[in-house]
């Protein structure tokens, strides 16, 4: 995961979250990060609530409250056995699969779950928010599944293992122990608490799972354009690469924000190069050796598009996150249950937004933009550890040995490693279908068509990490090329990066393993280090 600036105390209003504060919320280990409900948000709820009693009181039908779930709405609940309902709603639904979701995905979809509810329509109290909000900012985290959920009526069952914790039911993860969900609430002095009609649903129906995997995923693939700008400059000093397809003329005549950025990003992390070379540096060569022919020369005036198209491909990304990030702010900023309460005119509306299409779609197209990464960084390292591309590298960045040497063929350095690159490039890849497309009936066909939006964003996730896989892959197999063409005239930024990976990596002088070394290089990327050795700073990543 990339280093977030972390807020320590945030108030929330169900109006002005953001996805970067809740990645900050989400990464601060251990609790620490106190979220307090807005006195305007309470004071709407508590209206919200007041319109479900007088509801009640008129014995008005309710779908949830004084009705079955889904197709059992037509089966009335007498109102003595409300509270017994949402309770029920909740333990049949804990039926999850699958290993637990990671403690930063748990504490942004309680996050991202209270700002829903604190929009105040929901007709849920402000303590009951309160009680969710109070276990977050002490590390009392649901143990969640991963999988269960067809992303409509939103994430029931993800989302019912965070209300089990909160009535003191099943396990929680406290400070990081696996314990007793009950026995965690009473250690920290908070009480359990007890479902009033509608709060069961309230709290379950939502797409604040998908959501939470989404806004993380988000941020992690900024951290991955970022570092692949940095591998591509790093690509171009190693293979003497022409940095002319840089230029801002080039990039002002396709102007997509995403690809401009990129090449100015590049541009500037190659300043000072002595290694990359421009078109006008082979105009200067040819001009000393008496005008011969390029062709004469051997002259390669441009690069493969691995080279001379990364800023469109890395761009790529960058605009598909600009989009996908308004869409997620838009939806972690919404009521995503059902019945939602009109104090103003009094009324009640049955409607559908816990429908996760909106994440669904960002994600399926993010993931697919960030598996284009690795791609990218893969046909990179082919080059570089290529005799025939690579501009007299050794093959495999192993020093060249004597051809009639008998140990010649003795050690093979990064040959190896290539191969596992294209591998989980190749699985990358093929996560990029999109999940979206695959609705199931289900709960008697009345969730008939589904969202998938909560496997869509988990796919998003696992496809980052495949990328950094490669992207680590990669980075050592370039700083091995660097050193072996001469690190003193690379760039200042690719120096720093440079000296930064050889903290965590020796040269390799022999065949030795180096799957270690990879994790290093992983745990770099994922902290931001990588990036903020290049001299790139976390405003991209600041919260709002």
């Amino acid at each position: 995961m990339p280093h977030v600036p972390t807020a320590q105390h945030m108030e929330i209003d169900g109006a002005g979250l953001s996805p970067r504060s809740v990645a900050a919320a989400a990464r601060h280990s251990g609790g620490g990060t106190r979220v307090t409900l807005s006195a305007s948000a309470a004071e709407r709820m508590r209206a919200s609530v007041g319109l479900k009693e007088s509801l009640l009181a008129q014995e008005v039908p309710m779908y949830a409250v004084t009705t079955g779930f889904g197709d059992s709405c037509v089966r009335q609940i007498s109102p003595d056995k409300a509270h017994e309902l949402q309770r029920n709603l909740v333990l049949y639904h804990l039926n999850g699969v699958g290993p637990a979701a990671v403690p930063e995905v748990a504490r942004a979809a309680m996050l991202i779950r209270a700002n829903a509810l604190a929009k105040g329509v929901s007709a849920i109290r402000p303590q009951a928010v309160s009680t969710l909000l109070e276990c977050l900012g002490r590390d009392i985290l649901p143990l969640i599944p991963e999988r269960g959920s067809v992303g409509a009526s939103g994430d029931l069952v993800p989302l019912c293992y965070l209300a089990a914790a909160l009535i003191g039911e099943g396990q929680a993860l406290h400070r990081g122990t696996v314990r007793p969900a009950l026995d965690a609430l009473r250690d920290e002095g908070i009480e359990p608490l007890s479902l009033a009609p509608k709060e069961g649903i309230a709290l379950i129906n939502g797409t604040s799972f998908a959501a939470a995997y989404a806004v993380l995923a988000a941020s992690d693939a900024r951290e991955l354009a970022c570092v692949a700008e940095i591998a591509t400059a790093m690509t171009l000093e190693a293979l003497h690469g022409n940095a002319s397809a840089l230029h801002p003329f080039v990039h002002a005549n396709k102007p997509h924000q995403g690809q401009v950025k990129s090449a100015d990003a590049i541009r500037t992390l190659l300043a000072g190069s002595r290694l990359a070379t421009s078109f006008d540096d082979i105009l200067v060569r040819r001009e000393k050796l008496a005008g011969r022919s390029f062709l004469q020369l051997n002259e390669r005036i441009q690069d493969k598009y691995s080279v001379r198209c990364a800023p469109q491909i890395i761009g790529i990304v960058r605009d598909t996150l600009d989009w996908t990030e308004s869409w997620l702010t838009t939806e972690i900023n919404s009521a995503t249950d059902n019945p939602l309460f009109d104090v103003d005119e009094s009324g009640l509306h049955l409607g559908g937004n816990f429908y996760a299409g909106h994440v669904g779609q960002s994600m399926d197209s993010l993931k697919t933009a960030v598996a284009g990464l690795a791609n990218l960084l893969d046909r990179q390292l082919a080059l570089v550890v290529d005799e025939k591309f690579n501009e007299g590298l050794p093959p495999n960045l192993v020093v060249a040995r004597d051809p009639d040497d008998p140990e010649a063929g003795l050690h093979h350095g990064f040959k190896g490693m290539q191969i596992a690159a294209s591998a989980v490039t190749a699985e990358a890849l093929k996560h990029t279908g999109p999940a979206s497309v695959f609705s199931r009936s289900t709960e008697a066909h009345n969730q008939d068509i589904v969202s998938m939006g909560t496997i869509s964003a988990r796919d998003a996730r696992t496809v980052n990490g495949l990328v950094r896989e490669v992207a680590a892959i990669h980075l050592l197999a370039l700083a091995q090329a660097l050193d072996l063409r001469g690190v003193e005239k690379a760039s200042p930024a690719v120096r720093a990066v440079h000296a930064l990976i050889r903290e965590h990596s020796a040269f390799v002088t022999h065949d030795r393993r180096l799957d270690q070394d990879i994790e290093a290089v992983i745990g770099l990327i994922e902290t931001g280090s990588l990036r903020r050795a290049a001299g790139i700073g976390d405003d991209e990543f600041a919260v709002d």
